[in-house]
């Protein structure tokens, strides 16, 4: 019992401390500095933390109950598509800073009977009538695959059981999931604040800072 409660605490705290690690921030604050929404940049943050929680508690159970590590080949594959996505992420980012700077209209989406307008970038699934933004949960999901190797083998030393491994997987996915969402919604009103001018700039600051991730990102995965 003791230990298991120790690994729900420690692993809700850990699970939102890894929320803020670079590539993580880099990804979500180019999915966000577009919004100035503070709903739709909550829904965002939530949305890559619960891709990001289910990858962990999928793969990393499979691996868990198996008592199989990922392949050093495919955790490597997986670090490189992040990567990847990172770098397209940032260029994404500029490329709609420049575009927003000569003026971007919004579109009409529609589910069934109901039309609204968002961003085009915008694009969202939805989940038992759960609005999920699509890209950002795909990117989370990724981020989960590229993470769980390393973390189902340091539980193999931490914790004595699958039971406590399980538990621990599962509540830091929970935890990144409040993470992200807690940053999404703590920045949100600030870039509210901010002239479109200076919102399209940020942008393109944000684009450029996860292209620099992405690259060093892709540099320490093949060294």
């Amino acid at each position: 019992m003791v230990s298991s409660s120790l690994a729900v605490l420690v692993g809700v705290a850990q699970g939102a401390r890894h929320a803020f690690e670079p590539d993580h921030l880099a990804a979500v604050t180019a999915l966000t500095t577009g919004e100035r929404s503070s709903r739709r940049a909550l829904w965002l943050g939530a949305s890559w933390g619960l891709g990001h929680a289910t990858s962990i508690l999928v793969v990393g159970g499979a691996l868990t109950l198996a008592g199989a590590r990922m392949p050093a080949g495919l955790a490597t594959a997986f670090e490189l598509a992040v990567a990847a996505v990172l770098m397209g992420l940032g260029a994404r980012g500029v490329y709609r800073a420049v575009q927003d700077e000569r003026g971007g209209l919004p579109a009409a989406h529609a589910h069934g009977p109901d039309t609204h307008t968002h961003s085009t970038a915008g694009e969202h699934v939805h989940l038992r009538g759960v609005p999920l933004a699509a890209r950002p949960l795909g990117i989370g999901l990724l981020h989960g695959l590229a993470g769980t190797g390393a973390l189902t083998a340091a539980l193999v030393v931490d914790l004595p059981t699958v039971a406590d491994r399980l538990l621990y997987l599962a509540v830091f996915g929970l935890g990144s999931v409040f993470g992200m969402g807690a940053l999404t919604l703590v920045a949100a009103p600030l870039l509210e604040r901010l002239s479109t001018r200076n919102a399209h700039r940020l942008s393109g600051l944000a684009g450029l800072g996860s292209l620099g991730v992405g690259v060093a990102w892709a540099v320490a995965a093949l060294a």
